[in-house]
């Protein structure tokens, strides 16, 4: 429905005194938007240079076939206002509150990626400080606290000397503003008291299609054979444990279940000839580890020196 239709299913008001009357206005106003919807014929009209009255005549068609009866002051006033610009909705020009306002109209498009962002910003500061910032800032306790669950354990000097040796390394660390060596400094320290705790048996490897002993030639001494039979640690329970063992040949200390324990001949024969007998190795205990302690109490000839492949 136009506007000007819209306009007659109202009763007429009177305009305040020296304006037109609403009616007009309207009528005003929905000539304008017949103007606009019939541009190509707006600008025929008034491009051939046609007497004005000639484009009101056709207007007043248009109107007539909706029932509507249009006087001249409202086609002028139509007419004049569609060269004004009248009746348009003009923007506001670009400032920095307009760019403001238009920002917040668009919140609904934005705010919620906004406010994820700002959500997960929020996550990662919280776990920064929770698993960095607060660890570090309590390096210095954690440190002597794991310096004092070492030497408790601790059953012989050895230990203790280590222990004192990665506390004075952490805390020189952490005096030089090196975060990095004094954590460094502390995981040592962890895995010095991991050894302490362990509690374990040393036995040889005796599985059918396993090996029970290996002998190398050193690269130093060509003609020299260094024997070492295949051992493993076993728990209280029964269960093979993994333990870290230096191999000789590199210097890398390794986590193994398996490594090979450096014997002399003498001893390596017999265990080979233990296992001849009826494939069981009887004697099969090496040593065990006592917790608190980190040397092995062998029960047959070793230097203690091992391998870890082979």
């Amino acid at each position: 429905m136009s506007t000007a239709e819209t306009a007659n299913t109202h009763a007429t008001t009177e305009g305040t005194a020296g304006k037109p009357p609403l009616d007009d206005v309207m009528l005003a106003m929905d000539v304008v938007d017949t103007l606009r919807r019939k541009e190509r014929l707006v600008q025929r009209e008034l491009d051939s240079g046609e007497r004005e009255g000639a484009l009101k005549e056709r207007l007043r068609r248009i109107y007539s076939a909706q029932g509507i009866e249009v006087s001249d002051a409202v086609l002028d006033e139509g007419v004049r206002a569609l060269e004004q610009d009248r009746f348009v909705y003009k923007p506001p020009p670009k400032s920095f509150a307009t760019t403001l306002a238009r920002i917040y109209v668009s919140r609904g498009a934005w705010g919620k990626w906004v406010l994820g962002g700002l959500a997960a910003l929020a996550v990662v500061l919280v776990a920064w400080q929770l698993l960095v910032v607060a660890p570090r800032a309590a390096l210095p306790e954690r440190l002597t606290a794991m310096h004092a669950q070492v030497t408790a354990l601790a059953e012989e000097p050895t230990a203790d000397a280590r222990a004192d040796r990665l506390l004075a390394a952490g805390e020189q660390a952490l005096r030089d503003g090196d975060t990095g060596a004094a954590e460094t400094a502390l995981e040592d320290m962890a895995s010095l008291r991991r050894q302490l705790e362990a509690d374990y048996s040393i036995r040889i490897v005796a599985r059918p299609g396993e090996r029970s002993g290996v002998w190398r030639v050193p690269e130093a001494n060509p003609d020299a054979r260094n024997y070492y039979l295949i051992v493993e640690a076993i728990g209280p329970r029964g269960q093979t444990l993994t333990v870290p063992i230096t191999n000789e040949e590199t210097g890398q200390t390794e986590l193994v279940e398996t490594w090979g324990l450096r014997v002399d001949k003498a001893t390596f024969d017999s265990v080979a000839a233990d296992k001849r007998d009826d494939g069981i190795i009887q004697a099969d205990l090496v040593g065990r580890k006592p917790a608190g302690s980190l040397t092995p109490d062998y029960r047959l000839p070793t230097t203690g020196a091992a391998i870890t492949d082979w």
